[in-house]
């Protein structure tokens, strides 16, 4: 089913809907001064959403151990940063930098999708492909994202 069928759009839009109400790694958790901790603060400007995100490295450095968050906005920012949360807690950063990078692929497709392949790897965060049809609210998706890149560039540069 492509991303703009009615029952396939439907769930989605249920997906987008309770991670609004229930937000995942919602609450922020760890000590931001640790050396493997990085924090970034994101202001969608359009519409004001902001984000606060924290993630906290493996002491190994190549895993995500944990990731939470603060913030206020519209659903879609909420729910991206919910499903952002599940997504790469736990996982290696090579795969992190994936993940964003499709879900930047996704957000910049118009609608189109980015096929079914890709889609299962993004899971839960494939239900956004019907946002990226929406300029405007393309920002309110990414902006966890953003703040997830910018906190893990923070604990690279030891900042």
């Amino acid at each position: 089913m492509s991303p703009g069928s009615g029952a396939m759009e439907q769930l989605y839009q249920q997906l987008i809907l309770d991670h609004a109400r229930e937000r995942h790694g919602y609450g922020l958790r760890g000590d931001v001064a640790a050396p493997t901790a990085g924090e970034s603060f994101q202001v969608n400007p359009t519409c004001g959403d902001e984000v606060r995100l924290r993630v906290q490295v493996s002491p190994d450095g190549t895993a995500v151990a944990d990731v939470s968050w603060e913030g206020v906005g519209c659903s879609i920012s909420q729910a991206s940063t919910s499903v952002l949360t599940d997504m790469v807690a736990g996982t290696p950063l090579a795969e992190v930098t994936e993940f964003a990078d499709l879900f930047s692929e996704l957000m910049h497709s118009r609608g189109a999708g980015l096929g079914p392949q890709a889609e299962e790897r993004l899971g839960d965060a494939a239900a956004f492909a019907g946002v990226s049809k929406y300029p405007a609210r393309v920002k309110c998706a990414m902006l966890g994202w953003m703040a997830l890149r910018d906190a893990l560039i923070k604990v690279s540069k030891g900042e």
